[in-house]
């Protein structure tokens, strides 16, 4: 079943190459959608895709790249609404 999951993501995840590691690992599970810097300083991801492949993802996010510091992941799962058609960075 397609699902969208909306994350924001808290720690040292902005400058380190967060935002085009959750590219690069989205691509590779097929998901679609956005991960854009946020003024608070954390990062919000918002991708569409499988289930499970969200909840793969959503793993991923918690590690990051080998520079971040990964301190909190809020997330929400919803229904798709289709909107995007690859996966962006902001």
């Amino acid at each position: 079943m397609i699902k969208k999951l909306v994350a924001r993501v808290r720690g040292k995840v902005q400058g380190v190459g967060y935002r085009f590691f959750v590219q690069h690992q989205a691509a590779l599970l097929g998901l679609k959608g956005v991960a854009r810097n946020q003024l608070d300083g954390s990062v919000e991801v918002i991708l569409e895709g499988e289930e499970e492949k969200l909840r793969k993802i959503l793993r991923l996010l918690h590690i990051g790249p080998p520079l971040s510091r990964v301190i909190s992941v809020e997330h929400s799962f919803h229904e798709a609404s289709g909107e995007f058609i690859d996966i962006e960075v902001e």
